[in-house]
């Protein structure tokens, strides 16, 4: 398909071909950075999750060339696509991955697990990976960006959009030229479905991670090879956002580099589940702390965020997937605990009865009316006492989130708490230095060689 017209897919793929490392603002290959190392932090949290253990001995039994390199399993090598499945189906199960703050997409996990293994069997260098990641992103993000909210309304899961993280940054490594790119893209658009109702109660959710990053790579891998797509595939009627959203293919090429989504919507989770509850849980601590309220004082905890009508997920969770979803429980704990951390996914505190008897003391108020253009994925938190006092709090932007900034103190701090469940100590401390120092890095295989 050379020399074709300029499609949507073909003005993403002259962007992402002529696009270098030395072109990045220095923050985007940062925070590039901090999510390998928050990937990898989830993934060692999952690693022994049933549906990581399941995928992972398929890929095992399934066996092929040693290209890549399956983490935490004693070396294990694989073929490139089936150890990028088996490693972000790991980080996406602990439900401690990054998420986008317009279309909660889990892009770092599918990119993060295609970057390294791609750059394991080329051989490539931390500048490499680090540029794929901060493109994929930045391509991810541009079309999910097209179709938020729709998609979800028609329910869809958000790994229609996680796709194109990984696949774009697979391309970017394999050096892809423009009409290459513009295939995977194209062939991306049309390989990926997922439903909401499928993922919200079940580990379905991971599965979904696990086909995205297979798929995205498949699409890679298919364009490389010469395998051509429909490139007007974004634009054209019928296609994916006139299917996903409201045809708003457009929106998805302006301002080429005047913001970097890994900057601006890029978040990091700093606590355990879904990234839009730890706000909740946020404000609901600060409003204890400020009334200095003990749980035996509570009478209700109130919610109040711009589009929530009702509490999420189950009320009372009995394991980690119900928790990651339950925002009655990131309120209740948040009040009961007044901080919310990496021991709230444990079930201990899953079982705690402190928290579950403030979780029916949850309810839902109305929707914000001032500022409500600055929540983003946050909350308004109201504690009321058996004494009739109250204290409210908001939290605009969870913690994590690169608008809010992102300091390396806390990536290592969420480092240190899960790595831990899968690393030695001294794979540990070597694998950080290696991620905080990645521009540097000669061969992706100094860090790879860490992970067993």
């Amino acid at each position: 398909m050379k020399g074709s017209p300029i499609t949507i897919a073909r003005s993403l793929a002259e962007f992402v071909v002529t696009a270098n490392f030395d072109d990045l603002p220095a923050q985007t290959v940062d925070h590039a950075a901090m999510m390998i190392a928050s990937t990898l932090a989830s993934a060692a949290a999952g690693s022994e999750i049933s549906s990581a253990t399941i995928i992972r001995n398929l890929e095992k039994a399934r066996g092929g060339t040693p290209e890549a390199t399956v983490w935490f399993d004693e070396g294990t090598r694989l073929p490139v696509i089936g150890a990028a499945r088996a490693n972000a189906l790991m980080s996406d199960a602990a439900a401690s991955d990054d998420s986008d703050l317009r279309n909660v997409t889990h892009a770092g996990t599918p990119m993060t697990a295609t970057t390294l293994a791609v750059a394991e069997k080329l051989g490539a260098n931390g500048k490499d990976v680090l540029t794929a990641i901060v493109l994929g992103y930045e391509v991810a993000g541009r079309i999910g960006a097209s179709v938020t909210p729709t998609f979800k309304k028609r329910g869809f899961h958000a790994s229609l959009i996680a796709i194109f993280s990984g696949a774009i940054a697979g391309a970017k490594l394999y050096k892809a030229d423009a009409d290459e790119v513009a295939n995977t893209l194209a062939l991306a658009a049309t390989s990926m479905g997922g439903l909401v109702a499928a993922a919200m109660e079940t580990v379905t959710r991971e599965y979904h991670a696990g086909l995205a990053t297979m798929l995205g790579l498949e699409a890679a891998h298919a364009a490389v090879a010469g395998f051509e797509g429909e490139q007007r595939i974004f634009e054209m009627p019928g296609g994916f956002c006139a299917v996903h959203g409201n045809g708003n293919a457009e929106e998805i090429v302006k301002d080429f580099g005047a913001e970097w989504d890994i900057v601006t919507d890029m978040a990091i989770k700093l606590l355990p589940g879904s990234q839009r509850y730890q706000a909740m849980a946020e404000a609901a601590a600060n409003a204890a702390i400020k009334g200095n309220i003990s749980a035996e004082q509570v009478s209700s905890i109130v919610l109040s965020s711009p589009g929530t009508h009702s509490l999420r997920g189950k009320l009372h969770p009995h394991n980690l997937v119900d928790m990651a979803h339950s925002a009655a429980y990131f309120l209740a704990a948040g009040t009961a605990d007044r901080h919310f951390n990496w021991s709230h996914a444990t079930q201990e505190k899953i079982d705690d009865p402190v928290i579950h008897g403030l979780i029916d003391k949850v309810e839902m108020g109305p929707e914000p009316t001032e500022n409500r253009d600055s929540y983003r994925q946050g909350a308004t938190v109201t504690i009321k006492t058996t004494d009739g006092r109250e204290w409210t709090e908001t939290v605009f932007v969870p913690n994590g989130a690169g608008c809010r900034g992102i300091d390396w103190a806390d990536i290592e701090k969420k480092y240190r708490a899960l790595a831990p469940l899968a690393l030695s100590p001294e794979n540990l401390d070597t694998s950080f230095k290696i991620i905080r120092h990645f521009r540097d890095v000669s061969n992706v295989s100094e860090l790879t060689d860490c992970l067993v």
